[in-house]
């Protein structure tokens, strides 16, 4: 496997590009979250694009404008449509056996491609998107009672619960909304992330890691009879778990060979 960096333009700024090289007609651009650098947490997404280009697919990764080493102004997930479809060109320019590309973005990554309708690319694999528009208001009640239910095997939970060291009237509220029903269809960020893949005509997979907040509050915030859903038993948000991480592996793969 080779790996080369390149810059490549987007409305005026250079951003930068990391590029896992494989023979197959079939590629994958890698979307990072957050204001996270292409590399990912501790190199994560580095060793995923590696995995991924050892099984004869090549992978792009890049930097969003004003994160990491690309030039330009951070204005967050929802204004990077151009920097996704600017990326997908170099991608075809970089790789010219290439002829479909699969996107794959986690978090608000997965979100920014459902907002910019699939941005061009061939079928998309959309991880715990982010459809939280409010940090200080109540979780979801999927949120919640997936936090119960841990917690009620937790030896040490039960001990502290036992001895009167939980807030009994924070314990209260948080019942009540765990027993709230979940909301019938999408609503705020989440219907707008609805219309712009309704828009999309690829091929989708929604994966969901059934231990992150993130991922749950997705799910309190989607349609329940979707069935491009797939959940990931005891994995986190980034599927560090050896488990989750070939659990993930995986998916995409098959993602790639079916795009």
């Amino acid at each position: 496997m080779t790996r080369r960096h390149f810059t490549f333009p987007c409305e005026g700024s250079q951003l930068t590009a990391s590029l896992d090289e494989a023979s197959a007609n079939t590629g994958l651009l890698l979307v990072s979250g957050g204001n996270e650098v292409r590399a990912g947490a501790w190199n994560g997404q580095a060793r995923f694009a590696a995995r991924i280009a050892a099984e004869g697919f090549p992978v792009l990764r890049f930097d969003r404008r004003g994160v990491g080493d690309s030039e330009g102004e951070n204005r967050g997930f929802r204004s990077s449509a151009p920097d996704i479809r600017a990326a997908l060109g170099a991608f075809r320019a970089a790789c010219p056996q290439v002829r479909r590309v699969v996107g794959l973005g986690n978090c608000d990554a997965a979100s920014a491609l459902m907002l910019a309708e699939g941005a061009g690319l061939d079928a998309l694999v959309l991880s715990n998107p982010w459809t939280i528009e409010d940090e200080a208001g109540d979780a979801p009640a999927e949120v919640v009672r997936s936090h119960y239910r841990r917690r009620m095997t937790d030896p040490a939970a039960i001990r502290r619960l036992l001895t009167g060291k939980v807030a009994i009237a924070q314990l209260i509220r948080s019942l009540v909304a765990a027993s709230r029903p979940g909301v019938a269809e999408p609503a705020g960020l989440a219907q707008e992330m609805a219309r712009g893949l309704a828009v999309f005509s690829g091929r989708v997979r929604l994966l969901v890691a059934e231990r992150d907040r993130t991922g749950l509050a997705f799910l309190a915030n989607w349609d329940k009879s979707d069935t491009r859903v797939q959940r990931c038993s005891g994995a986190t948000h980034s599927y560090v778990e050896p488990e989750a991480q070939d659990w993930l592996i995986g998916q995409v793969l098959d993602a790639l060979r079916h795009a």
